[in-house]
């Protein structure tokens, strides 16, 4: 009688994982210039949209296409060990949405929202807490100049249904590459170690 393996799954239970991508050199620099152009298409002004009947109610004066976060003032990329001191960042009853991005291209890297403080929100694990590590090393291993910071819009109230809206349109408008919903177009190279 054949011994049964204790860890031999059958393919069909098995986690299906993308390879990670390594970049030489020239691979990176490919890749971010391929979206650092996407996105500054993105800073155009646009034409008015129609807008909709069924649309969220506006949540203030602003619209998600008013921001730019190439304009926002930047912080440390490691705000959430620096406690409310950032002056963006507070414990009111305020939503937020906070950027990373490369300040050396530039680059938007990702696009998040809270309802929380956004020094709470990063508190503990986040995903792309390590992928901004992973970029860095990257970075490093092939002695190119790299500048991750943060950048934050507070002003939007802590309803999650706006947050989430808004934090779609702009992943969807800048395809920010460390977002989940734009590895289609830009792979998934700095994910997980």
């Amino acid at each position: 009688m054949e011994q049964l393996k204790l860890f031999d799954l059958p393919s069909s239970y098995r986690v299906k994982r993308e390879p990670k991508l390594e970049f030489d050199r020239q691979g990176l620099e490919t890749w971010q210039s391929n979206i650092h152009c996407y996105q500054q298409s993105q800073r155009q002004p646009s034409q008015p949209q129609q807008t909709s009947l069924f649309d969220l109610p506006a949540p203030s004066w602003h619209h998600p296409d008013e921001i730019d976060p190439f304009a926002l003032p930047q912080q440390s990329a490691l705000f959430w060990r620096q406690g409310s001191k950032l002056a963006a960042i507070d414990d009111s009853d305020q939503g937020c949405l906070y950027f990373i991005l490369d300040r050396r291209w530039p680059l938007l890297l990702y696009v998040g929202e809270t309802k929380l403080s956004a020094d709470r929100r990063w508190q503990g694990t986040h995903d792309c807490k390590s992928y901004i590590l992973n970029y860095i090393e990257l970075h490093r291993r092939h002695d190119l100049p790299v500048e991750v910071v943060s950048a934050f819009w507070p002003h939007i109230p802590p309803d999650k249904k706006i947050l989430q809206s808004w934090e779609k349109t702009l992943i969807l408008k800048w395809r920010s590459p460390f977002n989940k919903e734009c590895w289609r177009w830009w792979g998934q190279p700095f994910g997980k170690s």
